[in-house]
């Protein structure tokens, strides 16, 4: 049983890894593709914010949607129809049927990882659930940080088409491993869609959902721009600031690993100590982001804490709050994070604007008090059994 355990949740973290690297590689491939395609880079970022917006909006219903069938068997359509689109996305030599191919995936996305997450939870014990989904956590970080340097690499290595080739590849793989190797999964209690609705009801979950939105936009508004913070601020050559790119993506393993256990043994301190944490973080980058050593030192630090133990704090928070609809809870969790990331990108811009690119920083640390601030409201508004306990 412990074995093919081990096996459901390596196969569930290649499998987010290929669904996220299909999400976010494209971007190391962005001037390729717009030149390939005719279009302007502009124009070839929809490709990337298409693709985000469809998540946002089909993470609360499809995994609702799909709650009572047989997860395997979802899994392998939302699985086929990635594979569908990368190979339209390869084939094609239309810019609208290539943005098709892209919008329609994104739209089943929210619904892999939804099912993901509670397939690795559901089998281990409820102690040890935490654990398991940061192991699958290490897939997510994996697409989104290291999706783009070797999309990039085999880009500018061999051609485009084996970049877009090399995404129907991981995806197909995990296909097959899904069909051969994970057993049926049939959702033995269904849950009627008005049952899980109900949820909503729930002022917790609202709160939690609020929290998300801030704790991701207090990463993202500055994660977003770090290239060019480490560009004007820390004055850093192509190399450095790919080195130190790879020092983030690292680090983001790590605090998968760390947050597991942590969310295990002691829930209440990990949650309430991470918005001082990340803060301390975004204040020493402020006072000695001029200086190349100590920023990559900060970058390491800052990768454990927002790639890897945030985003499993968000997971934990959301799910928490709505155990009785866990797929429908891990879909909002999923719209709540690419909310809070739209809303941070926007902020962090905008004060780059106004201020300038070294004070993105306050981004960060304005969305971290007032997310430290939903969360002991949380707290204090939630039932004794719903409070974030260690």
């Amino acid at each position: 049983m412990a074995k093919r355990n081990q096996l459901l949740i390596f196969i569930l973290t290649i499998g987010v890894f290929g669904i996220l690297n299909t999400e976010m590689g494209v971007i190391g491939i962005l001037p390729s593709l717009a030149e390939h395609f005719h279009v302007s880079v502009t124009q070839a970022g929809l490709l990337v914010s298409l693709f985000a917006l469809g998540i946002a909006l089909s993470g609360p219903v499809l995994p609702l949607m799909f709650s009572g069938f047989d997860r395997k068997k979802v899994m392998l359509l939302v699985l086929g129809v990635f594979v569908l689109g990368n190979m339209v996305s390869l084939l094609t030599s239309s810019f609208i049927v290539l943005l098709i191919a892209r919008i329609v995936p994104a739209l089943f996305h929210p619904v892999y990882c939804s099912l993901a997450f509670t397939a690795a939870a559901s089998s281990v014990s409820k102690e040890e659930a935490p654990k398991a989904v940061s192991k699958v956590f290490i897939g997510v970080s994996a697409g989104m940080v290291a999706g783009v340097p070797i999309a990039s690499f085999i880009n500018s290595a061999v051609s485009y088409e084996m970049a877009m080739a090399f995404f129907a590849v991981v995806n197909a793989i995990v296909f097959l491993a899904t069909l051969f190797f994970i057993p049926a999964m049939p959702v033995e209690q269904k849950l009627s869609y008005g049952t899980q609705f109900s949820v909503l009801k729930k002022p917790i979950l609202w709160i939690s959902i609020v929290a998300v939105i801030l704790l991701n936009a207090a990463v993202f508004g500055v994660y977003s721009y770090l290239t060019e913070y480490l560009t004007a601020v820390t004055d850093m050559s192509p190399n450095g600031i790919t080195i130190t790119l790879f020092i983030f993506g690292g680090a983001n393993m790590i605090g998968n690993i760390v947050a597991g256990r942590l969310l295990t043994r002691r829930a209440a301190v990990s949650v309430v100590t991470f918005p001082l944490l990340m803060g301390a973080v975004y204040v020493i980058l402020f006072f000695t982001g001029q200086f190349a050593l100590p920023t990559a030192v900060t970058a390491f630090i800052w990768g454990i804490l927002a790639g890897g133990i945030m985003a499993n704090i968000n997971q934990y928070l959301i799910a928490s709050s709505a155990p009785e609809a866990p797929d429908f809870a891990n879909g909002l969790f999923i719209s709540s994070c690419n909310v809070g990331t739209t809303l941070g990108s926007a902020a962090g811009g905008l004060l780059i604007t106004e201020m300038g690119t070294k004070y993105v920083v306050l981004t960060g640390i304005l969305s971290l008090i007032l997310s430290l601030v939903i969360l002991i409201l949380r707290n204090f508004t939630s039932s004794p059994s719903q409070q974030i306990s260690a």
